[in-house]
């Protein structure tokens, strides 16, 4: 799907896209809409304070992809998280085997993979679970 994404077309996409049946009600989807902004917001700490939380970024990820789906929720979590922690996030990505060989950016272009640089600090972190 080349479409734009943008703040307009982003929660029809995450309506579209969104697959749990157990969800209760909107409240629940909005919920799950917060993961972003948590991992967000844990990304942007780990730079501030050095403090990784690994797990809990790792949970809000597996959680995102259950209910997402792998292509929807690689292009919602590019979107959300800024240009300079996507750096952080293809580490995680990769250690869960959920990394595409082409991220589909929000105006619908693809990156390659390649072109975003691993954290070797992440990695280190990771093997170590």
């Amino acid at each position: 799907m080349s479409f734009e994404l943008n703040e307009q077309t982003f929660m029809m996409y995450a309506i579209k896209n969104y697959d749990n049946p157990h969800c209760c009600g909107i409240t629940e989807f909005f919920d799950d809409l917060k993961r972003f902004k948590y991992i967000k917001r844990l990304f942007r700490k780990a730079k501030r304070t050095a403090d990784l939380k690994e797990r809990l970024i790792l949970n809000h990820l597996v959680v995102i992809y259950n209910l997402f789906g792998p292509d929807a929720a690689t292009r919602m979590l590019f979107y959300k998280i800024d240009p300079e922690d996507w750096v952080q996030l293809k580490t995680f990505l990769v250690f869960l085997n959920y990394m595409p060989e082409r991220v589909i950016l929000a105006n619908g272009t693809s990156l390659p993979a390649a072109d975003i640089a691993l954290d070797q600090n992440i990695i280190d972190t990771l093997r170590n679970i």
